[in-house]
C-alpha cells in the first residue's frame, strides 16, 4: 500500500487539506501555514496522481477517500477536521460519508455532492498538446498554453506542476495521461446513499455557479447538519481570491 505525500504545518487539532484537480499541496501553503498558526496541525496532502504523490491507473471517488483513510492509519490519526476544495472537496466528501467515524467536521469549498458535466476537456486538451521534450522554459510552456488558455491565473495554477525532471527536460508532476483517461470521474457524485451527520460547512465563491440554490436540497440530504455560507467577490478559486474571508468563515466554525 502506497502512501499520499503530504507537508504538515504546526501541532494541535489534525486538519487534513485535500486540493483540487491538476492541483498539489502547495497551492494550500500560505492558508495552511495561518490555520497552523491557530493550534491546528495541518496536513496538506498530494492526492494520488497529482503533486508529489504516487501514480496510479485506479482513480474514483471511493477510492481517494481510501487513500485519505489509509493516510490517516498511516499517520495515527484517529479522526481529523477534513478540508476539500472542487475535487478535493468530493474527496472529503465521500470520506466523510464512508468512513464518518474519522471525520471531525467537514469544510467543502466550492462544490456539491452532485452530478456535474465534463468540462475540463479545454484544459485537458492543452496540456497534451504540449510538446515538452522541444521546450526550455517555463516562460515558452506559458506562450504555448495562452493559445487555448487566456485566463493567465489558470496558466500560473497549471505551470505549478511544472518541474526539472533532469537538466535540460521539463516534466508535469501529475499523471497527465490516466487524468485525461479519467476525466469523466471527476464530476461524478458521491455515493447516492451517503449521509454524514456531523458539523458541515459549505463555502461557494459569490461568483462562482458550482453550488446553486438549488443544490441546497440535495447538500441537506447527504449533509443534515450542512451550512452554507458565500465568500463575496470570489469565484471558483475563492481561497485564493479571498483568503482572508475563507480564513474567517472556516476558522470561526471549526472554533465553534
Amino acid at each position: 500500500m502506497q502512501s499520499l505525500h503530504s507537508k504538515i504545518l504546526g501541532e494541535g487539532l489534525p486538519m487534513l487539506i485535500l486540493h483540487g484537480f491538476l492541483g498539489m499541496s502547495d497551492n494550500w501553503k500560505t492558508l495552511g501555514s495561518q490555520f497552523a498558526k491557530n493550534g491546528l496541525e495541518v496536513h496538506l496532502i498530494d492526492q494520488r496522481n497529482h503533486g508529489k504523490s504516487f501514480h496510479s491507473k485506479e482513480f474514483n471517488y471511493t477510492i481517494l477517500a481510501e487513500d485519505i483513510k489509509n493516510y490517516m492509519l498511516d499517520h495515527q490519526l484517529s479522526k481529523a477536521i477534513v478540508l476539500g476544495h472542487s475535487m478535493g472537496g468530493k474527496t472529503a466528501m465521500q470520506l466523510a460519508c464512508t468512513y464518518p467515524e474519522v471525520v471531525d467536521k467537514l469544510i467543502v469549498a466550492d462544490i456539491g455532492p452532485k452530478q456535474y458535466p465534463a468540462h475540463h476537456q479545454q484544459i485537458i486538451d492543452a496540456l497534451n498538446e504540449l510538446e515538452l521534450k522541444d521546450i526550455d522554459s517555463r516562460g515558452e510552456v506559458d506562450a504555448e498554453l495562452s493559445k487555448k488558455i487566456t485566463d493567465y491565473g489558470t496558466r500560473q495554477f497549471l505551470l505549478k506542476n511544472l518541474y526539472w525532471v533532469e537538466k535540460g527536460s521539463l516534466g508535469f508532476r501529475m499523471n497527465l495521461v490516466v487524468l485525461s483517461n479519467k476525466i469523466a470521474e471527476i464530476g461524478k457524485e458521491i455515493t447516492s446513499n451517503a449521509i454524514f451527520n456531523k458539523p458541515t460547512l459549505f463555502l461557494k465563491g459569490g461568483k462562482s455557479d458550482y453550488i446553486l440554490q438549488k443544490d441546497t436540497t440535495k447538500i441537506k440530504e447527504h449533509f443534515p447538519q450542512a451550512s452554507i455560507e458565500t465568500i463575496e467577490n470570489a469565484g471558483h478559486w475563492l481561497h485564493a481570491e479571498n483568503p482572508s474571508h475563507f480564513f474567517e468563515k472556516a476558522i470561526n466554525f471549526i472554533n465553534q
